[in-house]
């Protein structure tokens, strides 16, 4: 085993909209569950052991993820939070400079969030080799075995060298047109980029600062800081936003000399579309997979998945059909890469289901959206989770009526503060500093009307938050 301390760092920023409508901007597929209940997230970590122990895991995402809808899933591990998403040569940087910054040196395992392996037996033998290998100074990057000519990645060319597991990498190719791909499976020696890496911290510091001068000034300006006054994270969120947006692949491995690939046979796939999602899930005989409340008559190779309604399907072969319970994506199984045309559409009509579900789960527990209507009215369930309780806040543009149909709230309206129980309700007048609690042991769930000129979910001014979010709401995120 190595003789440096091995961390895994965990690359969970994205954008939500490759698997939409289940994935969205502000819980993307890497906080989900796609086949049973545990996340992508929580599989990649579980994966590792005991190769790597959860202690010595680092998640580096945004920051809006963390202080939102994955707050819960992202709170037993160690975590550095981007103010704005970089791309992945700032985050690995980043984190090699946290994990330096008291002088150690360790092995640092780059891993997406987002993947599936199947043989993970497979994947930890190679994880081995490559934590060994990367103790001689190398840039390990693991490199997938083509299927087939996919436009969709990027492509490494690469031949056996001294040591058997471990190939010289002779160049890279950006995704490449389709006849290319072609070629370069017909020719061989051509692995896809699967985004996994293995090194040490201070080897990659030091090819950052080398190929990426930018990148490496401004790590030196956050360490600085973050030495003489305030945390890192407090330096990460005043200097980060000056890193240029670029990928490691592009702004370091295609120029470095030490870079290393070692061939993979572990049943990887990105999950990059829901065609991809039916690949890789467990179909019945007549090649469909069906999740939730679903009825598939004479249906064929389809991926029918089914979040809050019945779906029936009768006749149809090679579609994806997913349901969520305030969008419906239906397309051709070949076709849903085109799912982030759909978003950038939804982005440019000022829609927000690309970036909320109807149900958007916080630190404290839930709200729904259950009506809102353009007259001035919105309706919500709220779920306050037992010892919970929401900002103090006030909003400029809407009042609130509080109806509690389970459990008791605790209120703080004005200097006020009443107990409402179960069919009691509360009016919260527009201006108004209020706040609510759980402080029982049993879940609180109201129903909250707003009514006023304005309704959106960036109109709260916050004054005190129980989970580290800012003062005053600048994101949109709602109590």
């Amino acid at each position: 085993m190595s003789d440096h301390q091995v961390h895994a760092v965990i690359l969970a920023g994205g954008s939500g909209s490759r698997l939409w409508p289940l994935s969205r901007q502000h819980l993307p597929k890497q906080f989900l569950a796609l086949d049973g209940e545990v996340s992508l997230l929580q599989t990649t970590i579980n994966r590792l052991s005991p190769v790597i122990d959860a202690g010595d895991v680092l998640i580096v995402t945004q920051e809006s993820h963390a202080k939102g809808e994955a707050y819960h899933a992202l709170l037993p591990y160690q975590a550095l939070f981007e103010p704005i998403g970089r791309n992945t040569a700032p985050a690995i940087a980043l984190a090699a400079a946290y994990l330096t910054e008291n002088g150690a040196d360790p092995i640092m395992v780059v891993l997406p969030a987002d993947h599936i392996i199947k043989d993970e037996t497979r994947f930890r033998a190679h994880l081995n080799i490559a934590i060994e290998a990367a103790e001689s100074g190398k840039l390990i990057t693991f490199g997938i075995q083509p299927t087939r000519p996919d436009t969709g990645f990027g492509y490494i060319k690469a031949h056996a060298g001294d040591t058997p597991e471990v190939y010289v990498v002779e160049r890279f190719t950006e995704k490449p047109d389709h006849s290319t791909a072609e070629r370069f499976l017909k020719e061989g020696g051509y692995y896809w980029n699967s985004g996994m890496f293995v090194w040490r911290a201070s080897v990659i510091l030091a090819e950052i600062q080398q190929h990426l001068p930018a990148v490496h000034q401004v790590m030196q300006t956050i360490l600085a800081e973050s030495r003489v006054a305030g945390t890192f994270q407090q330096a990460v969120e005043k200097h980060f936003s000056s890193m240029p947006s670029i990928s490691i692949d592009y702004g370091v491995l295609e120029k470095s000399s030490h870079v290393a690939l070692i061939p993979c046979d572990i049943g990887w796939n990105d999950v990059g579309s829901w065609q991809a999602v039916h690949e890789i899930s467990s179909k019945d005989e007549n090649g469909n997979v069906l999740q939730g409340n679903v009825i598939a008559l004479d249906c064929k190779n389809s991926l029918i998945r089914a979040e809050k309604r019945l779906v029936a399907a009768i006749g149809v072969e090679n579609l994806c059909v997913i349901e969520t319970p305030d969008a419906i994506l239906i397309s051709k199984s070949d076709q849903t890469q085109q799912v982030r045309e759909v978003v950038d559409t939804l982005q440019q009509r000022g829609a927000t289901e690309h970036i909320y579900h109807a149900k958007v789960n916080r630190p404290w527990g839930s709200y729904t959206v259950l009506e809102e209507d353009p007259d001035g009215f919105k309706i919500k369930r709220i779920e306050v989770a037992p010892g919970a309780r929401l900002s103090l806040q006030s909003h400029r543009q809407r009042s609130e009526h509080w109806v509690v149909v389970s459990g008791t709230a605790t209120v703080t309206n004005g200097e006020e503060v009443i107990t409402v129980q179960k069919n009691q309700s509360t009016y919260i007048p527009i201006g108004m500093k209020h706040r609510l609690e759980n402080r029982g042991n049993e879940p609180l769930h109201i129903v909250e009307i707003q009514v006023g000129d304005y309704l959106g979910e960036e109109d709260i001014q916050r004054y005190e938050d129980n989970y580290g979010r800012q003062p005053s709401n600048t994101e949109g995120i709602e109590k």
